[in-house]
């Protein structure tokens, strides 16, 4: 079996070392990066204040709720931003899910303009991510999806529809698979798994993906960060490098890191590829053209690999195969449209919304 604990001795050991090295002074409120910061003068963080796993102190856009529940007997809170209509209330609902390495503020564009144009928008961290709580459990998109589901019946919400992006259109996939009469739409943004990537990509213990987490630093993260927007990174997109470097910083990213590897085993073992045809709702794939991200990639050679992460090719393959599915391309765009290009994908998410019956 692919899940499995690291042993609670090297979480100990390297929280003690990562705590040698951090002031115990709580975050400001909002992020020390200044957007008129360059490539050229990438800040090291060295000296910033740690963040905390559950992000106290990290600005969102909007004001920040919580759900408490129990999952595995535990108690955790699932945060989530829930806007309603600047104007003109159409009566409907959309919901937002984030990819694996980002938090549900990174919705900021998205959020003003559906609410400007009527919608009451909810956008969540997932447990395990953004501000909400961090268990070392067995994740799964049926977890994800359920707990989603929680949410909307704690806001007394029932049809919805649903804008993913990344790691968030696999969990979208799969709310809508489960939940199939909640969910009016689906728009599916650069989703991992529009392909079959596990005969590629061989499976790794979560013990070796923690030490792989632990490796990080800060300039290795903002490559990794950089290679999701291709040519299109900015000033802004340094606040995703911030705040890793600032949990780093924390005697708590041991945790954070192990629960990385978790939600990596959770992405390896719940695919959506063979779901796709099965879906019965109507789609939007909204797919950024310069995008090549590859689940796992530097855990398989490169000859395994090189014929996966094409989007331009997938996004045209997924339409096929997804009954009665929509396309919208995005060209010079990566990984993160509504982040690179938000004008033109808010413009055609807002489209094919309005288009709905």
């Amino acid at each position: 079996m692919i899940f499995r604990r690291f042993p609670k001795t090297v979480f100990l050991l390297a929280a003690a070392l990562l705590a040698g090295c951090t002031t115990q002074q709580q975050a400001p409120s909002q992020p020390a990066f200044s957007p008129s910061a360059t490539a050229a003068a990438a800040p090291s963080y060295d000296n910033a204040e740690p963040l905390g796993v559950a992000m106290e102190g990290w600005a969102y856009p909007y004001p920040v709720q919580y759900l408490q529940f129990e999952l595995e007997g535990r108690p955790v809170r699932m945060s989530y931003m829930d806007v309603q209509p600047t104007r003109n209330p159409n009566g409907k609902t959309v919901v937002l899910f984030h990819g694996k390495n980002f938090g549900a503020d990174y919705w900021d564009n998205t959020l003003r303009a559906l609410s400007a144009q009527g919608y009451r928008v909810i956008a969540m961290d997932q447990i395990g991510f953004g501000k909400s709580s961090k268990p070392e459990i067995r994740y799964s998109f049926a977890m994800l999806a359920d707990n989603s589901a929680r949410v909307l019946d704690h806001l007394k919400v029932g049809r919805v529809a649903i804008v993913a992006n990344s790691m968030g259109g696999m969990l979208g996939v799969h709310f809508a698979r489960r939940y199939p009469e909640r969910v009016t739409a689906l728009v599916l943004e650069n989703p991992l798994g529009l392909e079959d990537y596990v005969p590629a990509i061989p499976p790794q213990s979560t013990a070796e993906l923690l030490k792989q987490e632990m490796a990080q630093t800060t300039t290795s993260y903002r490559t990794f960060i950089k290679s999701y927007f291709k040519d299109n990174y900015r000033p802004e997109f340094e606040r995703f490098v911030e705040q890793f470097a600032r949990v780093q910083r924390s005697p708590e990213y041991p945790r954070f890191a192990h629960v990385s590897a978790l939600t990596y085993q959770m992405i390896y073992e719940g695919p959506i590829y063979g779901e796709l045809p099965k879906l019965n709702v109507p789609v939007l794939l909204a797919i950024g053209q310069l995008d090549r991200t590859v689940f796992g990639r530097r855990f398989a050679p490169p000859e395994a690999v090189k014929n996966l992460g094409n989007f331009p090719q997938l996004g045209k393959d997924a339409q096929k195969r997804i009954p009665g599915a929509r396309l919208v391309e995005f060209e010079g765009v990566g990984h993160v449209p509504h982040l690179e290009a938000a004008e033109r994908f808010n413009g055609a998410v807002m489209e094919f919304l309005a288009g709905l019956r």
